[in-house]
C-alpha cells in the first residue's frame, strides 16, 4: 500500500482532508519558476522551468492536474511567498499551496549540502522535500475576500503615500529653514496646505512688506484657519531676515516651487485613501445576517480608542488569524510574543523581531491608545511600569491582553463591555 501524507488536522475538516501522493516545490522568479516534483518516495519525478505569465501559469496548472489525474487536493505544493499570481493560481485550481519562510528554506536547505551550494533547482528540490517530510509544521495559504484584499493595498498605499508626504513636508521645511524660518513659527511641520498657499502669497520675505491684511485673511478664511489672525501672521512674517548668500533665495524658491505641487497631490492622494478605506471599513462593519451578531469589523472597533487606521491595519495583516480566531497567531505575528532562549543553566527572555511589521505598528498603537482611552488597561500599565519594564515591553503586555479579549470577543460575537473585561482580567491577575 502506498504511503500518503495526510493534512494536518489542525488545518482542515475532516471532510477535507485528502491524501497527498505528489510534493511540489517552486522556487520563486521575477521572469521564470523553476519546478521540482516529488512522489511520496522523495524521488524526483520531473522538474519544469515555467515562464511567468498568464499562458505558463495555466500551463503549470494543467500539468499538475494532469499529474494527479484530475484530483488537485492530491499535489500539496510549496513556496515561499504567500502570496501572488502563482499563489493565486494554484489555489483558485484547487492545489493545497503552502508557504516556507526565506529563513526555513535556507536551514531546510543545510540538509542537503553543508558547502552553501544554492541553485533554482536545488531550492525546488528542497521546497518539495520539505513539504514531504514536514508538512505539519507549514500552514496552507487561504486567499483572503476581495474586500480584504482591496483594504489591504489601500491601507499599504495609504502607509507609502504618507511617508512621501513626510519626506515631501521636511524638503519643504528645510528650504523655508534655509532662508524664511518665519514660515516655520506659524506652521514648525510645514505640512498643512492653507501655509502652502499662504507662502504662494508671500514667497520671499521682502515680499511680506507689501502684501496686505484683506490678501492674507482671505486665505485664512479659504481653507478656515481660526487659531490665528491676519494680522499676528503678517507681524510674523515682516520679522528681519535672514542674511543669505546672494541668489540663495531664488534657488530656495525655485526648489519649494517644485515641491508645493508635490505635496497638494499627496495630500489628496491620502485624503482619497482614507475615504476609500473608510467606506471598505463601514462594508464589512455590516453584519451579513443581524441574527447572527456583530461583524468581526464591528467587534475590533469596539475596542478602546480603535479607529479607521488600526481597524485597517489589523484585517489588512491579519485577516486570516482573525477569521480563524487564533490568539497565539496574531501575538507571534504581531511581534507581541516574546522568544525564550534556554541552554543549560542559561535562560533568556528577549523582543520577537521576526514578525509582521506592519502588525507589530497596528498592535502598538492599539496598546498605547487602550492605555489612554481605558481605565482598567491604564491601572495594568502603570502596575508593569511600577515593576521596572519600559514602555515598549509594558505596551507589549497590554497588547497580549488585548489580543486575548479580542480573540475571546471574536469568539462568543460580543462587542467590548468595559465590566466584563474589568472583572475577567482582574480575576486573572489574582489568579
Amino acid at each position: 500500500m502506498a504511503h500518503t501524507t495526510p493534512y494536518p488536522s489542525h488545518h482542515v475538516s475532516q471532510d477535507e482532508r485528502a491524501p497527498v501522493q505528489w510534493f511540489v516545490g517552486i522556487d520563486w522568479g521575477t521572469q521564470h519558476h523553476q519546478v521540482c516534483v516529488l512522489d511520496h518516495t522523495r524521488q524526483c519525478v520531473g522538474t519544469r522551468t515555467v515562464e511567468h505569465s498568464g499562458a505558463g501559469l495555466a500551463q503549470l496548472a494543467t500539468w499538475l492536474t494532469a499529474l494527479a489525474s484530475g484530483t488537485p487536493a492530491c499535489v500539496a505544493v510549496a513556496i515561499e511567498v504567500p502570496r501572488g499570481p502563482v499563489v493565486e493560481t494554484l489555489v483558485e485550481r484547487g492545489f493545497p499551496v503552502f508557504t516556507l519562510n526565506p529563513k526555513q528554506l535556507d536551514r531546510f536547505r543545510d540538509r542537503h549540502t553543508v558547502a552553501g551550494a544554492k541553485d533554482d533547482r536545488r531550492d525546488a528540490f528542497v521546497l518539495a522535500d520539505s513539504l514531504c517530510t514536514d508538512m505539519s509544521s507549514f500552514r496552507p495559504v487561504c486567499l483572503d475576500e476581495p474586500q480584504v484584499l482591496v483594504l489591504r493595498e489601500l491601507s499599504r498605499a495609504e502607509e507609502a503615500l504618507g511617508e512621501e508626504f513626510r519626506r515631501a513636508a521636511n524638503r519643504l521645511r528645510e528650504q523655508w529653514y534655509r532662508f524664511y524660518p518665519q514660515m516655520l513659527h506659524l506652521c514648525p511641520a510645514a505640512d498643512e496646505v492653507w501655509l502652502w498657499a499662504l507662502w504662494e502669497l508671500v514667497p520671499t520675505p521682502a515680499h511680506a512688506a507689501s502684501v496686505t491684511e484683506e490678501e492674507v485673511q482671505r486665505v485664512l478664511h479659504i481653507h478656515r484657519i481660526r487659531r490665528v489672525s491676519a494680522a499676528d501672521v503678517l507681524a510674523v512674517l515682516r520679522t528681519p531676515a535672514v542674511q543669505v548668500a546672494p541668489g540663495a533665495v531664488e534657488a530656495a524658491c525655485a526648489h519649494c516651487a517644485l515641491l508645493v505641487p508635490c505635496l497638494r497631490v499627496l495630500a489628496e492622494q491620502l485624503k482619497r485613501c482614507a475615504s476609500e478605506v473608510e467606506a471598505l471599513l463601514t462594508a464589512l462593519a455590516a453584519p451579513a445576517d443581524p441574527t447572527t451578531g456583530p461583524s468581526d469589523v464591528a467587534i475590533v472597533q469596539s475596542l478602546p480608542g480603535v479607529g479607521r487606521k488600526i481597524t485597517a491595519w489589523l484585517f489588512a495583516e491579519a485577516a486570516q488569524a482573525l477569521t480563524e480566531r487564533d490568539y497565539q497567531r496574531l501575538r507571534t505575528h504581531g511581534g507581541v510574543a516574546p522568544v525564550t532562549r534556554q541552554s543549560g543553566k542559561r535562560t533568556q527572555v528577549v523582543m520577537r523581531y521576526g514578525c509582521n511589521p506592519r502588525l507589530r505598528n497596528a498592535l502598538f498603537h492599539l496598546a498605547r491608545n487602550a492605555v489612554q482611552c481605558d481605565a482598567t488597561f491604564k491601572s495594568i500599565y502603570a502596575a508593569l511600569k511600577q515593576k521596572g519594564q519600559r514602555r515598549g515591553r509594558a505596551l507589549r503586555s497590554i497588547a497580549d491582553r488585548l489580543l486575548r479579549v479580542l480573540v475571546a470577543m471574536l469568539r462568543a460575537q460580543t462587542l467590548y463591555d468595559f465590566s466584563q473585561v474589568h472583572s475577567g482580567i482582574a480575576s486573572q491577575q489574582e489568579g
